[in-house]
């Protein structure tokens, strides 16, 4: 009998050609999402362009048939007829509705979003500069709160069940029917004005001090994720009930998988496309609240700019916060849809 002289590292042991191919197979799903990924960016680029142009000529329209007109508002009430023709005649507003919109419209392609009509002063640097950070941070700090609070409260009635989650279920509708502006009244009047843990109102940029722009936050911060908070615990709850009843689950608990594994790692991964949506309409929300709780809280953003503006009918201002209001949306939208790519590869964005 010949002995088998084939070397060692020749025969191959069991499972090599398996563990060979694993980094392949990584690599070909790595490939396959980074296009997926491309494709959905492209997608979401290209219909932002006519997405863009419809919400900026609505808000037009609608801003233009408010009663009134910016050199009313420049010269006052007892300025004469002749004196407000001839400003309007100034500004532009003597044209027809169409001619103003598409002077606006070719000097926002080439990046120009124009003056305002009351303060002679850039829009796009009005837009882009103290105030936006200060919508960024609310929203900002609104979103994680909502995130880590609704998220933790809503698994936490799944898993606990009973008493707990029925009074979940009772305080998020709670929550939810709350206004965030009459939120904003209470939390001021306990929080700053009897305890005085919190300035009223007023906001402290963070180059300044940030330990004070954190508490400058902290009031809106809470009245504006409040409803937030209570909407995703309750879908939360839904989405973890749903998989935790769930066969594959109880394969998990069969087969001594831990708890803290079966939660977190398994229920709440297969949740999470449900909880990343709600999520993401949330912030669409929370874009139209800072408008009033910034006006409770008098902070210097967008919402208190775009409300000034309605008011002086200064519409590239207003066409300035509408436009980047619109982009905030699309840019969650597209985060949403990589998120899903992310979360479950075979799913397919539309």
């Amino acid at each position: 009998m010949v002995p088998d002289v084939t070397p060692e590292g020749e025969r191959g042991a069991p499972g090599a050609g398996q563990a060979r191919s694993a980094p392949a197979a990584r690599r070909a799903l790595a490939a396959v999402w980074r296009s997926r990924t491309l494709r959905v960016i492209v997608r979401r680029l290209l219909l932002a362009v006519p997405l863009l142009f419809v919400v900026s000529a609505l808000s037009f329209v609608l801003v233009s048939l408010t009663p009134g007109n910016a050199a009313q508002v420049l010269l006052g009430n007892s300025a004469t007829p002749q004196a407000i023709a001839q400003v309007k005649r100034q500004l532009g507003l003597n044209l027809p509705l169409y001619e103003q919109y598409w002077h606006w419209l070719t000097g926002a392609v080439h990046g120009n979003l124009g003056l305002s009509l009351v303060s002679e002063q850039s829009v796009a640097a009005s837009v882009t500069g103290t105030r936006m950070w200060v919508t960024l941070s609310l929203i900002g700090g609104a979103l994680l709160v909502t995130a880590v609070v609704g998220i933790g409260l809503g698994m936490l009635s799944a898993i606990r069940g009973g008493v707990l989650g029925r009074t979940m279920d009772a305080l998020s509708l709670v929550g939810y029917a709350v206004p965030s502006f009459w939120a904003g009244a209470v939390l001021i009047a306990l929080f700053a004005v009897k305890l005085r843990w919190f300035p009223a109102v007023g906001y402290v940029a963070f180059s300044q001090s940030p330990g004070q722009w954190l508490r400058s936050l902290v009031l809106p911060v809470v009245a504006l994720s409040l409803a937030s908070v209570a909407m995703v615990a309750r879908y939360t709850r839904e989405a973890m009930l749903d998989v935790l009843s769930s066969e594959y689950v109880r394969m998990l608990w069969a087969n001594g998988i831990p708890a803290r594994s079966i939660y977190f790692r398994h229920a709440l991964k297969n949740a999470a496309a449900r909880i990343i949506t709600v999520l993401g309409i949330i912030v669409v929300g929370l874009l139209t609240g800072t408008i009033l709780v910034e006006s409770v809280f008098a902070l210097p953003g967008l919402g208190g700019l775009a409300v000034l503006a309605t008011n002086q009918h200064d519409l590239p201002t207003i066409q300035g916060v509408v436009v980047l209001f619109t982009i905030v949306v699309i840019v969650v939208n597209l985060a949403v849809d990589l998120a899903y790519s992310l979360l479950d590869p075979r799913v397919t964005s539309s």
